[in-house]
């Protein structure tokens, strides 16, 4: 579960409630904003834990940050990692990895350049795989602090 810590290396419209300090799961994230998608193959860097096919989704604050490079406290940030299936040359979604959680508090979570990070396993709303406060994923987001701490891009 450790090499789930730095989840959302990609960089996530309804509010989300923080309960007792933890991000919680973003429910009807599908129903935001589809801002990109990738696929991990084998043989990339970040394959172990990563490999799969990624969506990212954006809440309508974490939109507007997105084009405007400034996040607004409540901004969300989704990153739904998939298996991948190949097959009839084809590579098709199979089941979900996990769903990893940015949520933009600049006074809640400063020690973390203002973003909570979480992960939930597969489809599970509780079960969590960020056990360090979400040190691990932002020493991988640091790199893009000139951009928010974000590695998704708005495209035009």
């Amino acid at each position: 579960m450790k090499r789930y810590a730095c989840l959302l290396v990609l960089l996530l419209g309804s509010p989300v409630a923080l309960a007792g300090g933890k991000v919680p799961y973003p429910d009807g994230y599908r129903h935001w904003t589809h801002v990109k998608s990738m696929v991990i193959l084998p043989g990339h860097p970040l394959a172990d834990p990563f490999e799969g096919i990624h969506h990212v989704y954006a809440n309508a604050k974490a939109l507007e940050g997105l084009r405007s490079g400034r996040y607004a406290d409540g901004s969300v940030l989704v990153f739904d990692l998939l298996e991948t299936m190949r097959g009839a040359h084809a590579l098709t979604e199979g089941k979900r990895k996990l769903v990893g959680v940015m949520v933009r508090d600049a006074r809640k979570y400063r020690d973390t350049g203002g973003w909570g990070f979480e992960g939930f396993a597969g489809d599970s709303h509780d079960k969590r795989l960020t056990h360090d406060g979400g040190r691990a994923c932002f020493q991988c987001h640091q790199s893009q602090e000139a951009r928010g701490y974000v590695f998704s891009q708005w495209r035009k």
